[in-house]
């Protein structure tokens, strides 16, 4: 990636909204040294945290407090930082980041400094975007696998990657020099075997970068069924609380409640929703029209079901209409009332293994057999160890190029075809860590940061 050459300075208050005990106004760019001139009377020593009077133009003091400055390149960004310490007044900020642009400074868009230091090869891609995931983390298993992602390991695996893979594409273009030779070079250069080498490698870091995935996005949970059948009872058994209103008074939840909760580290947003029924009130006519929008962009549907009468003809409509692509749960509920175990099931059901689990939402008996349900369901392993934080791009990348090495190795006696499929396979791979990433993808990225990053 070239190093691309920036010549404004920027400032945004880097701390989040609101009073704190502490606000940072963050500056990078050639104008940092005299900015700090200008509000401190002196640029302070390099690296070296300075205890002094922050001032306007006419002397009027702003406040007291600290100041670091950076040099390039040994900054954040790459280049010239000043990051001024003071106290955390909503008012203060804006002071100070007033005073830096009138020195000479723009306000900074989302994520700019961190594209910076993008742009100036001070972190690649991955990691970039590791950063709004270390700070976005819902869980502490997700702060941990961001972590991983902006020190460095997950781009250290995709570069091994890469390397093996241009090692290997370099030999395959070189028996298109020799194509009445071509099957013997590949025999010789023992071709199928490193691809199937690299293949296994891929995988590997692909199941750890769908675990990543899961634990910064989670899983949307829907909860649907007839009215009086519990929804509202487990809503409340998951996380944990009294969330949702639970009554004897068939309909009373008329809309949708979300919730986000957590199991094992993976964020789970659960969605209790109106009870599905024939009614004349409007009210809930609305609430059981938003529950089927609701359930077409759900990942995992809990149906629930009174075990006291089980699966009647008006459950099996319900679960005829919703999208066949999400993964069901059948939930029996109220096992306290019946008298049954605690337990799960999988049952034959219409070409399928469906799985039924019996549970009581009032006692919570149960409720633990549903939890590991739903992560199996999502695919969650229990073992975070070397989990990276991966984005949906990362995943479709790796797909890409789990796909055309396949190809890659269907074709493999055709040195033409795996050069392509090769060829093809390193751009999308290469595209993770920014290689070749469009300066669309790029903004689209960033803008999503918050303003201080």
């Amino acid at each position: 990636m070239a190093n691309t050459k920036l010549v404004d300075t920027i400032a945004a208050i880097a701390t989040a909204s609101g009073a704190g005990g502490i606000g940072i106004v963050r500056v990078s760019g050639p104008a940092a040294k005299s900015i700090a001139a200008g509000i401190l009377g002196q640029c302070p020593a390099p690296r070296n945290a300075a205890y002094l009077d922050f001032k306007q133009a006419n002397g009027d003091l702003i406040d007291r407090g600290i100041a670091i400055y950076y040099p390039n390149p040994h900054s954040y960004t790459g280049e010239d930082v000043l990051e001024v310490q003071a106290h955390g007044g909503t008012a203060l900020m804006q002071i100070l980041l007033a005073r830096c642009i009138e020195l000479g400074a723009r306000q900074a868009e989302p994520g700019e400094f961190t594209r910076r230091a993008y742009l100036n090869d001070k972190i690649d891609l991955a990691q970039a975007e590791a950063v709004a995931d270390v700070i976005n983390a819902a869980t502490v298993e997700a702060a941990k696998s961001a972590v991983r992602s902006l020190s460095g390991e997950f781009s250290q695996r995709i570069n091994a990657l890469l390397l093996k893979l241009i090692d290997l594409r370099m030999y395959v273009e070189a028996c298109l020099d020799f194509p009445e030779e071509e099957i013997d070079f590949i025999t010789q250069g023992r071709v199928a075997e490193k691809l199937a080498a690299i293949i296994a490698e891929l995988n590997s870091v692909f199941a750890k970068a769908k675990q990543g995935s899961l634990l910064r996005e989670g899983i949307n949970v829907v909860l649907v069924g007839q009215p009086n059948v519990g929804k509202s009872s487990l809503m409340n058994q998951l996380a944990g609380e009294e969330i949702a209103i639970v009554t004897s008074i068939a309909g009373t939840t008329r809309d949708t409640i979300k919730n986000a909760i957590q199991i094992n580290g993976v964020p789970l947003h659960v969605i209790d929703t109106a009870g599905l029924r024939e009614t004349d009130d409007e009210v809930e006519k609305f609430g059981i029209a938003r529950t089927w929008a609701i359930a077409q962009t759900a990942n995992i549907a809990l149906l629930l079901v009174d075990a006291a009468h089980g699966i009647t003809e008006t459950e099996k409509s319900i679960i005829a209409r919703l999208p066949q692509e999400i993964r069901k749960i059948w939930v029996h509920n109220k096992i306290d009332a019946t008298n049954e175990v605690a337990q799960v099931k999988e049952i034959a059901q219409e070409n399928e293994i469906a799985t039924h689990i019996y549970l009581s939402a009032k006692t919570g008996l149960g409720i633990d057999l549903l939890k590991n349900e739903l992560l199996k369901l999502a695919g969650y392993e229990n073992n975070s160890e070397g989990v990276f934080m991966a984005r949906a791009r990362h995943l479709e990348a790796l797909s890409q190029v789990q796909t055309h090495l396949n190809f890659a190795a269907e074709q493999i006696n055709s040195a033409e075809l795996v050069a392509e499929e090769l060829r093809i396979s390193q751009e999308a791979l290469s595209s993770i860590t920014g290689e070749f990433t469009p300066d669309d993808l790029l903004g689209e990225i960033f803008s999503k940061f918050c303003i201080g990053k």
